[in-house]
């Protein structure tokens, strides 16, 4: 079975559909239908279907899917495991970073670390916590800097490396940024704005107002948490930020028994084999970890 048309397979499925995979792999369209044509005769099975310009995994593909990525990777790790037989740091690193550690905790990571390996060529996507996760499981990349999820992921080694406290803020206008002796009760008839529901932070946000009887329905969502300070401070609700995030147009409500903090670190995949630029990475995160609160 060629490795090709498992990379034509997997990028089509990533894709969705045979041009934007061709122009992907740098291959004309009818190569690519060869390629699958010949996966799919050696397979047995039809793994899509053609429905006009676009293309839908069949019961067969969808089977198929994990272990094509799986197959991948292997291959993946076998010439990892080849080039770290030298101790160079080069070659690719490819990291998945969240948006708020890339803008605000990476920088000075980041600038160390192309100063000192510039034999290293950077391959870094930004995306939010939950599709990281999913890019290192799946093996698309070696490593990802994000909020950790809570539980931890099953299939992921974790690190922590920066506690991040947050605190609910309210714009200077807001009815709550002059009342005295807030309780959390006083959060549930105001309007809030929060990031997505599905997301990492959301239920780190939900757990904490859930322990002190606040249910919670956000006005708005967004995974940018400097568009939910623009928000806020515009007065469109209140919203819970990193503590480091404060701002002039903000201010924060000091709530007794309420505790909200996220742990921001490194995740990887236990199986895979990292590369030595990968390798290096960790160790300079390591070099800048903060103690927990």
């Amino acid at each position: 079975m060629q490795t090709d048309s498992i990379r034509a397979f997997v990028a089509v499925c990533d894709l969705g559909s045979f041009q934007a995979a061709s122009e992907a792999l740098h291959l004309s369209q009818p190569t690519i239908s060869k390629r699958l044509a010949t996966l799919e005769q050696r397979l047995g099975h039809a793994l899509f279907d053609r429905i006009g310009r676009g293309v839908a995994l069949t019961e067969a593909g969808r089977a198929w899917l994990p272990h094509a990525r799986e197959l991948l990777a292997a291959l993946q790790d076998g010439g990892r495991a080849l080039d770290n037989l030298g101790a160079e740091v080069a070659g690719n690193l490819r990291l998945a970073l969240s948006h708020h550690v890339g803008l605000h905790r990476m920088p000075a990571v980041l600038r160390t670390f192309v100063q000192r390996y510039p034999q290293v060529e950077p391959e870094i996507v930004f995306v939010d916590s939950e599709a990281a996760c999913r890019s290192v499981a799946n093996g698309e990349r070696e490593v990802a800097v994000i909020t950790l999820p809570t539980p931890a992921h099953p299939a992921l080694v974790e690190d922590c490396i920066w506690p991040d406290p947050m605190s609910v803020f309210v714009g200077r206008d807001h009815p709550l940024a002059a009342k005295q002796d807030i309780t959390a009760a006083d959060l549930a008839p105001h309007a809030c704005v929060l990031p997505p529901v599905e997301s990492y932070t959301y239920a780190i946000i939900a757990h904490a107002l859930g322990a002190l009887d606040v249910s919670i329905t956000p006005r708005m969502t967004s995974h940018y948490l400097e568009t939910l300070r623009m928000l806020a401070g515009v007065g469109i609700g209140w919203t819970v930020l990193p503590t480091s995030m404060e701002h002039p147009e903000l201010v924060r409500l000091n709530i007794p028994g309420l505790f909200i903090q996220r742990r921001l670190g490194a995740i990887r995949h236990p199986r895979r084999t990292l590369s030595n630029a990968a390798d290096a990475l960790l160790a300079l995160l390591d070099r800048v970890r903060t103690p927990a609160l």
